[in-house]
């Protein structure tokens, strides 16, 4: 972890003595301490990590998860790991490690208004710095063996996506077809979901941000199915749209629409150009359809230890796409009251395009009813 500690540390300005990066309970896990520690398994609530600007990386874990901190920091000489059985004893190993009047990076975007209560009261003379924005910066940029994992997950979320038709069938509730793709996921060898699954039917696919619920499945309907894997950690994102028969002439032509709207963001996709202009790329092709301005989100965003890891391309975004980004595009059409589509992949970027790390065929698919 040493090249990650002080790849982050060249990104802090001005300059810091210290980075901590604090976890509290659940969900409030900051994913950076795993970006810093690679650990397979385990919450580490409660624990704090301390890292040095050449790399040397200190773990405070609770006696809960010290055996799982001990064994992956063998693999790794640059970390050390302290176990605390008590609130008082993790803050003596915290003023051992950290100066009284040093210069510390936090993440404030992760960071509890609690946790920096505590802290201030631990180190009345430290000078505190807002890592957060360098925090982004250095994990949008995967290395090899982050994609390899996203690689995974992606493979994962794939394979599930060509298991979907066969979970579609008349009189199924939107609940029971997400709980059957996260089995599916979990056969397929995810540690669990990246996300809460989202699974639509008839009118409620043309809501982006839907939550399933014991709607049945009747012919005539436009389904949209949206969920990821996490594998080590790392997130999968992907999804797909179906027509259970018959067909809508509409709604497949806007199934055709959206699959050019993704061909065309991913034809400009390249490293220097502006993340908006991706966002446009795809939004042209909306936008001289029937349906213009039924494209309703941003196209995309980072994926890595977050499904949603901190990177946006929508229309405001002037910061330049970067080789070893890993990223979807996910351009959508919503017709409330009938139905949407969206088609989604996890794509990294490499030196002079892309490479998709989800696969499963994004053509139209009509489901016999």
């Amino acid at each position: 972890m040493k090249d990650r500690v002080r790849r982050l540390f060249s990104q802090i300005s001005p300059k810091v003595d210290r980075l901590l990066i604090g976890n509290a309970t659940e969900p409030h896990l900051d994913q950076t301490f795993f970006y810093l520690f690679d650990v397979p398994g385990g919450l580490f609530e409660g624990s704090w990590l301390v890292a040095e600007p050449e790399g040397t990386v200190h773990v405070l874990t609770s006696q809960l998860e010290e055996e799982s901190a001990r064994q992956a920091a063998r693999s790794d000489p640059g970390v050390e790991v302290h176990a605390w059985g008590s609130r008082e004893e993790r803050e003596r190993l915290l003023t051992d490690l950290v100066p009284a009047s040093a210069s510390v990076g936090l993440n404030y975007r992760e960071l509890t208004h609690e946790q920096f209560l505590q802290l201030g009261s631990t180190f009345p003379k430290a000078k505190w710095a807002d890592a957060s924005n360098a925090v982004r910066k250095t994990r949008q940029i995967k290395d090899a063996s982050e994609i390899e994992r996203l690689g995974r997950a992606g493979a994962i979320g794939s394979r599930v996506a060509q298991k979907i038709p066969g979970l579609l069938r008349r009189g199924a509730t939107e609940l029971e077809v997400a709980a059957e793709i996260e089995y599916a996921m979990n056969r397929e060898g995810a540690s669990g979901r990246s996300f809460g699954t989202i699974v639509g039917f008839g009118p409620a696919s043309a809501e982006p941000h839907y939550a399933p619920q014991d709607r049945r499945l009747e012919p005539g309907s436009s389904i949209v199915c949206d969920f990821g894997a996490f594998t080590l950690r790392y997130a999968s994102d992907i999804t797909r749209s179906f027509r259970f028969g018959p067909t809508d002439p509409e709604l497949k032509k806007v199934h055709e629409t959206v699959l050019a709207a993704q061909q065309a963001a991913l034809a400009v996709l390249k490293p220097g150009v502006p993340a908006k202009d991706v966002h446009l790329a795809a939004q042209r092709v909306v936008d001289a359809s029937p349906w213009k301005g039924r494209f309703t989100h941003g196209l995309g965003h980072s994926i890595g230890l977050a499904v949603h890891d901190g990177f946006a391309m929508n229309p405001t975004v002037d910061e330049p796409i970067e080789t070893g980004m890993t990223i979807t595009v996910e351009p959508g059409i919503y017709l409330p009251g009938r139905g949407g589509v969206r088609i989604e992949d996890d794509v990294v970027v490499t030196s002079n395009g892309y490479r998709f790390l989800t696969t499963a065929p994004r053509e139209y698919l009509e489901v016999g009813a």
